[in-house]
């Protein structure tokens, strides 16, 4: 059997129930030297979704050093004063005072009783109260991070190792985390952590709160029977209110547990799965249970597994788990094929070059965070596509073109600015693939992301991988689903948007005008009219020898006559308010837009009756449609709305990846336009062009003086833009081969090799890279070679070819038939 080191099991995705793994020999010598310098684990900390430290210890590595680093009242040795580290360790060894013991100790430490480091990075001689146990655990960690003072659970360890790697690098990275394994394990064992059932309290509060819950609940129901509810109501108030009770029961199980038991020490380190959820299950009460079309039972198992089940209840449960079960084994395939539409997608994403030198970028805004997200976490390692100053001082501290740094983003932040302006892949200008400059840090190396990078696939991984954790449910959750039906949620939601459904499920209804918004009732169906109105000017020229027959701001009737001269009159073309400007003559009119929706029964509106509305907003709950979204408020809009709500199925799971990830793959769904009218260009009405390639063409065409196409922006799926990827390799191994194919070659199309895919597929090395530039030095050679004189052709007619042929002259036959289509060269001699 093959032995595994603890902390690479997070990044293999490993676990000891069986797992089998494949050992992969490196032959040639480049072969080996490639696996020592770029994967090798030691080379890998960071993980490429978000840049934090993949390998962090965790279960009993945590609960470990949580132990040792708790600190309480009352133990043997409590008051004594130390003048080292050592002496404290010996005192411990000694047996004279307890790991948890509160002591005095006199310390160089980096950092402020408030666990901040000192401004200027040199350390202070002060007298802490601190535990033995803390000291054991400061004495692996390197010189500069010393004194870590506080109860250390699974996030600050993650934390600590995170700021270990920013301030001292991968190598005393790695030598940290090994002695963290060492020594969480070491006092795992100590701490002699064990659990029995007794450890479980049943809190006394339980009965009291159960019985409340179910006082209201019938009052529901009681209200539901006189019908003052509707079935729906009374369905959404039972569960918020069962889901309520839940809630309080967690809290009383907490508060009546000793935050010294084990079982509390494993929720509480995060050594255990779910905090304490599992705990309320075992010690409070079972709560909810979905049944297998995901509908929320609305009556809940209120025993929990500590007192256990009455037979109702157990089959109510059963329901859950089978659910839990044949869920899993349907997610992971649906997550694989996201993740394998992805890839394909983005394939051909690699980073092309330094600069596209655009100035357009994306705002990030505060109030988008979401959670405990801060700014700061959401530009770093973005280019700053604004200068900020500090308002008060007047200091520079970004300029355009400069990376948000990890102090530069806090200190952006602490500013308390509302949004900041960075360059994104979104509005990346490259014809091909994104520039360095747009993509900004790459976050598993934690340096500026270099050329060659295939960043498409680290970012469709990386949106992939989570896929199998995101539940599949469709919830009625208490408040947020209503008779609109369900809201999809999860996996399914993030299919949804990134395939850019025409229809999505529960669709809102959105306006497309802006105004004042007035809810009627047409034949028992809700109605929402918008009005908007506004003034518009008509201009009238006055032609010499006119004489002007209305004064200033007079009143006019359509077809009433403005100016005359003998028989000929000038008349105003609609009734409105004359308006002399200087020798020019304005009628100002009223002009009205009006749009009616016919809101479907049973949804709810989110608006009032008067209410002023803006182009573009939700009349109705549900989820907006984002080709609607695209139609009436463009681009930009699209692509924050895509954004945020993929965000909101992946971060409420703890699922935490950079936006730039889904920026990228937005960028690629917008990446075409379909072209409205031909102008005198070859494209065809209703085609779809890349949007350089349309641009270059009109360009083309402009300059010899013809009309431009005209074409609008278009939101492709990711399945439907993988197939109309530019590369037909590509696309015919991704799905429907024969069409791909027979198109391709009905078209007489080339494929330039540029991506992954197609390179692989006919044996060549991949152009990311290592392959990127060796392929930028075969392009710069070549050109040269271009450069200096081309060599006479060969006289080729007719040579015989047999299987003894000269290499150099099958080259030159193959070279002349392909320069046969037109070049004058070969036209008059007959192509051997």
């Amino acid at each position: 059997a093959i032995k595994l080191h603890p902390l690479v099991c997070a990044a293999f995705n490993a676990d000891f129930d069986g797992d089998q793994m494949a050992v992969h020999v490196p032959l040639s010598q480049k072969a080996v030297e490639e696996a020592l310098n770029l994967m090798l684990a030691p080379r890998n900390l960071l993980k490429p979704a978000n840049g934090e430290p993949i390998v962090g210890p965790s279960k009993d590595m945590v609960l470990g050093v949580y132990y040792l680093t708790l600190m309480e009242d009352g133990h043997q040795g409590e008051g004594h004063v130390f003048g080292s580290m050592e002496e404290v360790v010996t005192a411990y060894n000694l047996g004279y005072v307890h790991i948890h013991a509160k002591i005095k100790l006199e310390v160089d430490t980096y950092f402020k009783e408030n666990h901040e480091r000192y401004a200027d990075g040199k350390p202070r001689k002060r007298v802490i109260e601190t535990s033995p146990g803390r000291v054991i655990f400061n004495q692996v960690l390197p010189p500069e991070m010393q004194f870590v003072n506080r109860v250390l659970d699974k996030g600050g360890i993650n934390s600590l190792i995170n700021r270990v790697y920013r301030l001292l690098g991968d190598e005393v990275t790695i030598e940290l985390v090994d002695q963290i394994k060492d020594i969480g394990f070491k006092y795992a064992t100590v701490s002699g952590t064990t659990i029995a059932i007794a450890d479980l309290t049943v809190p006394e509060e339980r009965e009291e709160i159960l019985e409340n819950s179910l006082k209201r609940v019938n009052e529901i129901d009681r209200q539901f029977r006189r019908g003052l509810l509707t079935e729906e109501e009374q369905y959404q108030r039972t569960i918020e209110q069962w889901n309520e009770a839940k809630d309080q029961v967690e809290k009383a199980v907490r508060n009546a547990m000793d935050p010294g038991s084990p079982i509390a020490i494993m929720a509480l380190s995060g050594a255990g799965k779910g905090g304490f959820g599992p705990i309320t299950q075992l010690a409070g009460m079972r709560g909810l249970m979905a049944d297998p079309q995901g509908r929320i039972i609305p009556v809940p198992i209120q025993s929990n597994f500590r007192q256990g089940l009455n037979a109702l209840e157990y089959f109510i449960s059963t329901h859950g788990a089978r659910k839990g079960l044949a869920d899993t084994a349907l997610r992971t395939a649906d997550a694989g094929y996201l993740t394998r539409r992805l890839v394909d997608i983005a394939q051909d994403i690699l980073v092309m070059d330094d600069d596209c030198g655009t100035n357009k970028g994306i705002w990030v805004r505060r109030k988008d965070n979401f959670g405990k997200q801060t700014l700061a976490e959401r530009i770093y390692g973005r280019v700053s596509a604004e200068t900020i100053t500090d308002q008060e001082t007047g200091e520079i501290i970004i300029s355009v073109g400069e990376m948000f740094t990890e102090s530069k983003a806090e200190r952006v932040d602490a500013l308390g600015v509302e949004q900041v302006y960075v360059f994104s892949p979104m509005t990346c200008e490259m014809s091909r693939g994104i520039c360095a400059k747009c993509y900004g840090i790459d976050l598993a190396r934690g340096k500026m992301v270099e050329q060659g990078t295939a960043v498409g696939i680290v970012a469709a991984q990386s949106i992939g991988e989570p896929g199998t954790q995101l539940t599949l449910r469709t919830f009625h959750t208490g408040g947020t689903a209503s008779a609109g039906g369900d809201i999809t949620q999860g996996l399914p939601r993030v299919e949804e948007l990134f395939e850019a459904r025409q229809r999505p499920k529960g669709e809102a209804v959105i306006t497309e005008i802006g105004g004042i918004a007035e809810i009627r009732v047409v034949d028992g169906v809700r109605h929402v009219f918008v009005t908007d109105t506004h003034l518009v000017e008509d201009v009238y020229e006055v032609p010499e020898g006119f004489e002007i027959k209305v004064e200033h701001n007079e009143q006019i009737e359509a077809g009433g006559i403005l100016a005359e001269k003998d028989s000929e009159v000038l008349t105003a073309t609609r009734a409105g308010r004359v308006v002399m400007d200087g020798g020019v003559l304005k009628v100002v009119w009223e002009a009205t837009d009006e749009a009616d929706y016919e809101i479907p029964a049973g949804m709810r509106l989110l608006i009032e009756d008067g209410q002023r509305i803006n182009p573009g907003d939700q009349l109705t709950e549900g989820s907006k449609n984002p080709h609607r979204i695209l139609e009436i408020l463009g681009k930009d809009a699209v692509t924050q709305y895509l954004l945020q709500e993929v965000q909101k199925v992946y971060r409420p799971q703890g699922q935490n990846i950079h936006d730039k990830h889904f920026e990228v793959i937005i960028r690629k769904m917008l990446s075409k336009v379909q072209v409205t009218a031909s102008g005198d260009t070859d494209m065809l009405p209703g085609e779809l062009v890349e949007a350089p390639v349309f641009q270059a063409k009109n360009e083309e065409i402009m300059e010899e003086g013809g009309e431009p196409a005209q074409a609008k922006p278009v939101l492709l799926g990711v399945s439907k833009a993988a197939l109309n990827t530019e590369s037909f390799l590509s696309a015919s191994s991704f799905q429907h081969t024969i069409k791909v194919l027979a198109g391709a070659a009905i078209a007489g199309r080339e494929d330039e090799l540029f991506g992954l895919k197609e390179n692989v597929i006919i044996g060549k090395l991949i152009p990311a890279g290592t392959g990127f530039h060796r392929r930028k030095k075969a392009e710069v050679s070549s050109e040269a070679a271009k450069a200096e004189e081309l060599p006479e052709p060969m006289d080729l007619s007719g040579t015989l070819i047999d299987d003894n042929t000269d290499l150099e002259i099958l080259e030159a036959i193959a070279a002349q038939k392909v320069l046969g289509k037109g070049d004058s060269a070969s036209e008059e001699s007959e192509p051997a």
